[in-house]
């Protein structure tokens, strides 16, 4: 074989290898660490109460939201600390609730 011939095969062989080797290595999309999913599975079920009974807060439901989107960047200690704020304005929300709902009552 001659020296140019080697040279393309080398060429080839070796742009084959990066390829292989740079498609296969590719960074996944980043997924939240089980703390996070766990809080923001929490705050969503606190949140849940606080609809049922109609006393959502307006903000909780978009804290939520940056608090998966988070989650699903990667930023797990942003994630948990949005969702624990989302569950404490949700569990205010339902104190608030039954507050009022006593009021009621006792002013009757």
């Amino acid at each position: 074989m001659r020296t140019p011939q080697i040279a393309k095969l080398f060429a080839v062989l070796l742009l084959t290898s990066g390829f292989a080797t740079g498609c296969s290595s590719q960074p996944g999309k980043p997924s939240a660490s089980p703390e996070a999913v766990s809080a923001i599975s929490a705050a969503k079920a606190a949140n849940k109460k606080a609809k049922a009974v109609g006393y959502e807060w307006r903000d909780t439901g978009k804290t939520l939201k940056k608090a998966e989107a988070l989650a699903n960047k990667g930023d797990s200690a942003g994630a948990i600390k949005l969702a624990k704020k989302a569950e404490s304005e949700a569990m205010l929300a339902v104190k608030q609730y039954e507050l009022e709902k006593s009021m009621d009552r006792s002013l009757k």
